[in-house]
């Protein structure tokens, strides 16, 4: 019993000294853990996101005057040429409104022809007067000039001669009186004239906006396109300016893609990406970042760069690797569960012998989704466990087993 004790003994402390002395071991099944290579290669800093396919250029349709739909003259899906006829709405006041303009229009019209033909008789009349006051005048100026040389020659008296001189100073007053009255009734007449005419102008502008408005109770294609999101039923009424619907051009495809807001300083226009699409690679570039922000989200439109996939739709959703950085060669580390444990700092290196794997300081730089940056602590060639550190706990070293 005392041999035995003391035997006991012995494997205790024995075992205590293995236990603690820094490497605590582990048996693991090479089958179920993951061993991966460090490679040197190309790496590029990308991040996966989902874009949407939608048509290069969209005109939405509102109702540019409310009123109640009349008629559809084409349906939903509809291909369209500029100009076409997409639905009529009916609205009573505006078009009551339009006839009631073009009734002021036709009598501003009708007075303006009575007031020219009025002041053109006026002037015919004032004509008149002014030639009858000229003759009066020539008339008396011919007696008058007589008379003096008659008088200088002492063949009339003076009394006779006064009269002769009298009568001329008067038809020549009339004369100057006449021809500034018959002046300034001109000018008054011309400004008149002006003055309609640049209100009949502004009537006839008035009823070209009216018209306008009327016309657009009738909606029409603005360009060339694919009718969709058509919202108006007959016997509806829509309220100006609500949406009716959209016109989506046949010129191209964009990619709006959602992108999280952790990402915003970092994505410009001119990143690149791209996606893969039945068994072929095509390439994509930003050419517009929208900075709102909405749910952690925010929105990119990208435009295809070089060849468009055949048999693209409207709709469809694309999963693309948006670029983030330039292509550059480093040492590859191959994604894995050990980074949800480990943060990157350290990882399982595989000895030479393929029998046991330790622990090994690290240093990560970027990544994308497949591989780390290697920074330091690996070199190409090393194999490491890649797989999840779960269940090792503080161990300190594996020993693979097969």
């Amino acid at each position: 019993m005392t041999i035995a004790g003391i035997a006991g003994v012995v494997v205790l402390v024995a075992g205590s000294i293995f236990f603690t002395s820094g490497k605590s071991k582990l048996n693991v099944d090479t089958e179920r853990i993951t061993i991966s290579e460090v490679k040197k290669g190309a790496f590029q800093e990308f991040i996966p996101v989902n874009g949407v396919v939608m048509p290069l250029n969209t005109i939405f349709l509102d109702a540019v005057e409310g009123g109640q739909v009349e008629e559809r003259f084409v349906d939903d899906g509809a291909m369209l040429k500029k100009g076409d006829p997409i639905l009529k709405l009916s609205n009573i006041d505006e078009e009551l409104n339009l006839a009631t303009q073009e009734s002021a229009v036709f009598g501003e019209q009708t007075q303006m022809q009575i007031a020219h033909n009025n002041a053109q008789q006026n002037t015919i009349t004032k004509l008149n007067q002014m030639a009858d006051v000229d003759n009066a005048y020539k008339e008396a100026e011919r007696i008058y000039l007589l008379d003096k040389k008659l008088f200088e020659q002492k063949a009339i008296g003076l009394q006779e001669y006064q009269a002769a001189k009298n009568a001329y100073d008067y038809a020549l007053r009339r004369k100057r009186l006449t021809t500034q009255i018959l002046k300034q009734d001109t000018a008054l007449i011309k400004q008149q004239d002006l003055q309609a005419q640049e209100h009949y102008a502004q009537m006839k502008s008035a009823l070209t906006l009216m018209r306008k408005k009327v016309s657009s109770l009738t909606l029409r294609a603005p360009i060339d396109g694919q009718l969709t999101s058509l919202d108006a039923e007959v016997g509806q009424n829509k309220n100006k300016g609500e949406h009716l619907g959209q016109l989506d051009a046949q010129n191209g495809f964009k990619v709006q893609v959602d992108v999280e807001e952790h990402y915003l300083s970092r994505v410009y226009a001119g990143l690149k990406g791209d996606f893969s699409f039945a068994d072929k690679t095509y390439k994509l570039v930003i050419k517009k970042v929208y900075t709102q922000v909405t749910n952690g989200r925010f929105k990119v439109d990208m435009q295809f760069e070089g060849e468009v996939p055949k048999g693209i739709r409207k709709g469809q959703t694309l999963q693309i690797r948006l670029a983030l950085s330039d292509e550059t060669t480093a040492l590859l580390l191959p994604k894995g569960g050990f980074y949800q444990q480990t943060g990157g700092n350290w990882i399982f290196k595989v000895s030479e012998d393929g029998k046991t794997a330790y622990k090994t300081d690290i240093q990560i730089g970027r990544y994308n989704t497949d591989n780390y940056e290697l920074l330091k602590g690996l070199k190409p060639g090393d194999k490491v466990i890649t797989s999840s550190y779960e269940n090792y706990g503080d161990i300190q070293e594996l020993v693979l087993k097969k």
